[in-house]
């Protein structure tokens, strides 16, 4: 056979294993509202840059009736690429291949690029779409799901690994994205669950469909599973390309920084008018974040999750930084499980990859009642307290209103190694609120006064002028600068230049028991 031929039959090999598993399952798929597993990679890299690796790859045989099926690739794309120009490894299952059932051939696929992701130094990102393990190969296919698994948790803070799901995700396949820094599901074509609408029917005898046991919306607004729930792949597969705008390629490396021309001196009088002199109207925090941030814009994660805390990402200045902040628009912008939580996990990621903090703090405390207290409150609210205490990287704050009790301390107070912490003047830092503080102090007065309503009101404004704000703090230390709400995003900037070479270091360990 001469080059000529051999090189017919290459093109013929690769034009094969392009069609996945054929024309009339692409068809289905499409139907779906779904694109296929290569069409969703030309959506996310840059045009052109994809480098396929495995291609040829096909299943071991089987008894069970695969042995005359074997399809180039296994049912997923392995490969690498860019993403604005940056190096990103991604796999994307192949659900018109034995509906992109993971067989040991197919996780070898998936763990070798880990591995290089890994000695490369650079993020994975997994596009989704699989019936789960392969039953025909048994446990090889369950030992498959196992060495992904630990793969995930050994690249987990060194390389950022992100997961797409754009179709099934069911099973033991869950745990290999729940161990990723960020989910990504569409409406209406993504789900994710340990056991099956029908299983859950059987067992525990409740009817659900997919959507309502483990759909975007669940997952995103309810579990927390999901960071982003979008309406189509498109809009998905956009989002995460923003994504590489503000994460390093590994936990070594800074994350990019981005020119702008948002003056970095600029002062917005707009800041004067969000906090409301009203200390009990709420107002939404996300004024005063896109009022600050290079081009007003937030790429704000877990939106739909504990509203009542925001977390995202933005540049200051031209640093990316992770912004954490309390939402006094949602339940007064208390902590409560759910916000821990969230809060906690996006802390621990920006501090894996060198990603500056600056926290917005607008918090009355910890959210009262028996559910909260009952449902753990106590270990939820320490896991903030921990992340926020553990990170070394740059840690800005700014006191916009209320800082009440222990709340105070976990949204990186000074004692918790916050670098600069400022404050507003209308800031009120103390153990709690004026009107609970002069309800205890003074509850023998007031109830014996004629008129225990005015004498409340008097005790309030008593308790305002001498604690509630922000002054004994900053004599003490604790806060760093009281500053005109218009020198907000220039104070921040200056902060996040001058701590750029900061070095601090944590006490030698193998790891810390944070309270999980």
């Amino acid at each position: 056979m001469s080059i000529h031929d051999k090189l017919k039959k290459l093109e013929d090999l690769r034009r094969e294993s392009e069609q996945g598993g054929g024309e009339k399952r692409l068809a289905a798929q499409h139907a779906r509202g779904k694109l296929s597993a290569r069409e969703r990679i030309d959506l996310l890299v840059d045009e052109g840059s994809f480098v396929e690796l495995d291609r040829f790859v096909t299943h071991r045989s089987t008894d069970f009736g695969l042995d005359d099926q074997k399809i180039l690739g296994d049912g997923v794309v392995t490969g690498y690429a860019t993403v604005h120009g940056r190096l990103v490894y991604l796999f994307s299952q192949d659900f018109t291949v034995f509906g992109g059932s993971l067989s040991e051939a197919h996780a070898e696929k998936i763990v070798k690029l880990q591995e290089l992701a890994l000695k490369n130094g650079a993020p994975i990102v997994g596009l989704n779409d699989s019936g789960g393990a392969r039953i025909q190969e048994g446990v090889v296919s369950l030992g498959g799901y196992a060495d992904i698994f630990l793969r995930n948790t050994l690249a987990s803070g060194v390389v950022p690994q992100i997961s797409v799901v754009l179709g099934p995700c069911a099973g033991g396949a869950v745990y290999s994205p729940a161990i990723t820094d960020f989910i990504y599901m569409v409406r209406g074509t993504s789900y994710m669950f340990v056991t099956g609408p029908n299983v859950v029917k059987t067992v525990t005898h409740e009817d659900i469909d997919m959507e309502g046991l483990g759909g975007a919306d669940v997952h995103a607004s309810k579990s927390g599973v999901a960071h982003f729930a979008c309406d189509s792949e498109a809009e998905c597969l956009a989002s995460v390309r923003e994504l590489f705008h503000f994460i390093p390629q590994n936990n070594t490396e800074l994350p990019p920084s981005r020119g702008t021309d948002d003056p970095h001196d600029r002062q917005d009088e707009r800041l004067l008018e969000v906090v409301p002199d009203n200390p009990n109207r709420p107002y939404d925090m996300r004024d005063v974040i896109t009022h600050v941030v290079d081009e007003g814009s937030f790429y704000e994660v877990h939106r739909q999750f504990a509203a009542n805390i925001l977390v995202g990402f933005a540049h200051l200045g031209g640093h990316a930084v992770g912004i954490v902040a309390n939402q006094p628009a949602v339940l007064a912008g208390v902590l409560d499980i759910d916000a821990s939580d969230k809060g906690a996990r996006f802390v621990r990621f920006c501090d894996a990859f060198n990603i500056p903090l600056v926290v917005f703090e607008d918090v009355p405390g910890f959210l009262p009642g028996v559910a909260q207290e009952h449902g753990g409150i106590i270990r939820h609210g320490a896991k903030l307290l921990f992340a926020f205490s553990e990170a070394t990287v740059p840690k800005v704050t700014l006191i916009t209103r209320k800082a009440y009790g222990g709340a105070y301390d976990v949204m990186n107070s000074k004692h918790v190694r916050g670098d600069v912490n400022l404050a507003w003047p209308q800031a009120e830092i103390a153990v709690m609120g004026p009107k609970g503080a002069v309800e205890i102090l003074f509850r023998k007065e007031i109830a014996e006064s004629e008129s225990p309503e005015a004498a409340t009101e008097t005790r309030i404004q008593e308790y305002r002028d001498l604690l509630a704000h922000p002054y004994i703090a900053a004599s003490r230390g604790y806060v760093d600068d009281v500053i005109d709400p218009r020198e907000t995003r220039p104070r921040l900037i200056s902060a996040l230049d001058m701590l750029r070479n900061k070095r601090d270091e944590n006490p030698r360990k193998k790891h810390g028991n944070m309270p999980l």
